[in-house]
């Protein structure tokens, strides 16, 4: 058996190494804190000379989404990443992208806002990455990773999603994933797909040139006929239905006997995992719920939760309640919801998280 290949590094310089080692064909990017070590460690790997990997700095954040989509029309393999305000500026391509059924990777490493706000973590865009981003009824895949083991585990799967279902998909960090250091086996590295194989994969939607043996491809997120754009409209939601059904994931802690549970993902849900063993030494029986995809989101898992009896559920993000909204409508009312955040780039640590579940929700 081969050695496994170990490295310590950033969470955003992982994501450069296995975009190479999946086989990714291109990145397109645009520099901005905190994610700017992705396109930085790329120039710095070369990957033009040794899997014939393109990698290219944009003039701007459109032009960068807008390469994605010329890519991602041919069938290729082709990412991008940015922050917060980076990734408001990709959201009119993104919303082209998932209208024209294309598969893609968005990495946003969020930082605090709104507007230009701080270089600081952030978990803000929660909103922007799971109600649309950009403009009509789309759903984007989004994971949630939090360590730079999911950091670049996630790459190969959102990209695996993504051509599965024909949609874009987005990596949603943020700047403590981002940036600290952590130990992580790489992957071993994948061939980029062949010409012949692209054929054999995409060769029934994607802008390959035209054989004689079938019609043009075309690729657009545009139809002038109300009654044929709600034809597409129905079979995008049929495709989100899939996903739901198929394709939560989820790690639940400590939530079999739990009687209070806190839900809470990426930077938040290490936290958290402290807050349950200080709650659990106590002898208060508190678990956590982390969604790995924000969405699909675990809602039938909370609704479970709920209906087994659990007294209370505390959202722990770094915002002003985003995902509480999600966990509030898979309670249905069947328990208390609460939120606890902190915001502008600040981090909360685990005694405060559990002095607000007591506050909020075991006190009362």
């Amino acid at each position: 058996m081969a050695e496994k290949e170990i490295k310590l590094m950033k969470g955003n310089e992982v994501i450069a190494h296995a975009a190479i080692r999946y086989g990714c064909d291109g990145y397109f990017g645009y520099p901005i804190t905190p994610q700017s070590e992705v396109m930085e460690t790329l120039m710095e790997l070369k990957p033009w000379e040794t899997t014939g990997m393109v990698v290219l700095q944009a003039e701007s954040e459109i032009s960068s989404i807008n390469m994605v989509y010329g890519g991602a029309s041919t069938g290729k393999r082709v990412m991008t990443s940015s922050s917060s305000p980076g990734i408001a500026l990709k959201c009119e391509g993104i919303s082209y992208l998932a209208g024209a059924d294309l598969p893609g990777l968005v990495v946003n490493c969020q930082r605090g806002g709104p507007g230009l706000g701080t270089i600081q973590p952030s978990q803000g865009d929660y909103f922007q990455a799971c109600k649309g981003g950009g403009h009509g009824d789309f759903h984007l895949i989004v994971f949630a990773p939090n360590s730079v083991q999911e950091m670049h585990d996630h790459v190969a799967e959102a990209f695996d999603l993504a051509f599965k279902y024909r949609n874009p998909a987005m990596i949603l960090a943020d700047g403590a994933i981002g940036q600290m250091m952590e130990k992580v086996v790489l992957a071993p590295q994948r061939p980029r797909k062949t010409e012949e194989e692209l054929r054999a994969e995409c060769g029934s939607w994607a802008a390959q040139g035209k054989p004689a043996a079938r019609g043009r491809n075309i690729v657009t997120s545009l139809e002038l006929q109300s009654e044929k754009m709600e034809v597409i409209n129905k079979r995008l939601q049929e495709k989100y239905r899939r996903l739901e059904e198929n394709e939560v994931r989820y790690e639940a802690i400590d939530c079999d006997d739990a009687e209070y549970v806190i839900v809470a993902f990426g930077s938040s849900a290490r936290i958290c995992s402290a807050t349950v063993e200080m709650a659990r030494a106590e002898g208060l029986k508190v678990g956590l719920l982390r969604p790995i995809t924000l969405y699909p989101f675990p809602k039938k898992q909370i609704a479970e939760l709920a209906v087994r009896g659990v007294k209370g559920f505390l959202s722990a993000e770094l915002n002003a309640g985003q995902m509480v909204e999600d966990v509030r409508l898979a309670v249905n009312g069947l328990a208390p919801v609460e939120h606890y955040g902190r915001q502008g780039g600040m981090m909360f640590n685990p005694d405060e998280v559990l002095d607000a579940l007591k506050e909020k929700l075991i006190k009362k």
